[in-house]
């Protein structure tokens, strides 16, 4: 500022009055803008939302363990473990695409609204053991004040004969905030009873870091399907 004003100093004789101001006002003016200018970049800093000493986004997700229990069958265990930091998404399943299958995954979480929260998961992997392929799918939870529905979708081209289409999803009622009532569903070849589709209830206890839930797919039908979970979250 003090360079461009000793430039732009007039070339008149010093003893006249007009010469003495002339300065003085382009440095006031100088100064003036100086000050109204200054303070914008740490406005801009403060609303951008993240601050450069902002710490990172911690680790969170858990473990879960689904007992199912097909009338007339084996009982077999299900597992799927997750782990999330800000948007990224990792994700492993086991007896999932099918017996001794074991799943892996990675994947990017997105989300939208408070009142009506949307949170979606766009997820990309493959399947190894019993099952050889790459996968593709998605993850969607709709939460409201007292209800909330999930789904979980994935496709296996390499699956026999033209590839497969496995789902869960659950529509849940929430009368407390330990305590969720609802239907589910499920499309899946385990355990491959003829059914493309199992249709059924549910109810799941919820605390802090532990939740636990029982589902009864086709209670109607001779061949039922009870699964018992216990899950794990950090």
């Amino acid at each position: 500022m003090q360079a461009a004003g000793r430039a732009a100093r007039p070339a008149a004789p010093p003893h006249t009055r007009a010469a003495l101001l002339a300065p003085r006002l382009a440095a006031a003016r100088c100064l003036v803008l100086a000050a109204a200018v200054a303070p914008l970049p740490l406005h801009a800093a403060e609303d951008s939302g993240t601050p450069a000493g902002a710490e990172a986004p911690a680790w969170s997700g858990g473990i879960s363990a689904y007992l199912n229990l097909p009338r007339g069958s084996e009982a077999y265990v299900t597992g799927i473990a997750i782990a999330k930091r800000g948007v990224l998404h990792l994700e492993a399943r086991s007896n999932y695409e099918g017996m001794d299958a074991y799943s892996f995954f990675v994947g990017y979480n997105l989300g939208w609204g408070e009142a009506l929260r949307l949170d979606f998961t766009p997820i990309l992997g493959v399947v190894t053991g019993s099952a050889h392929s790459v996968v593709g799918g998605f993850e969607a939870t709709l939460t409201g004040r007292y209800a909330d529905a999930y789904i979980e979708f994935e496709y296996v081209p390499d699956a026999e004969p033209s590839g497969y289409a496995y789902a869960w999803s659950e529509l849940a009622w929430r009368p407390r905030d330990w305590l969720r009532l609802g239907l589910a569903a499920q499309r899946t070849r385990v355990p491959d009873n003829g059914r493309n589709l199992q249709r059924g209830v549910f109810a799941q206890v919820k605390g802090k870091h532990v939740s636990g839930a029982v589902y009864w797919f086709n209670p109607a039908a001779h061949d039922q399907i009870a699964v018992v979970s216990v899950a794990l979250s950090f």
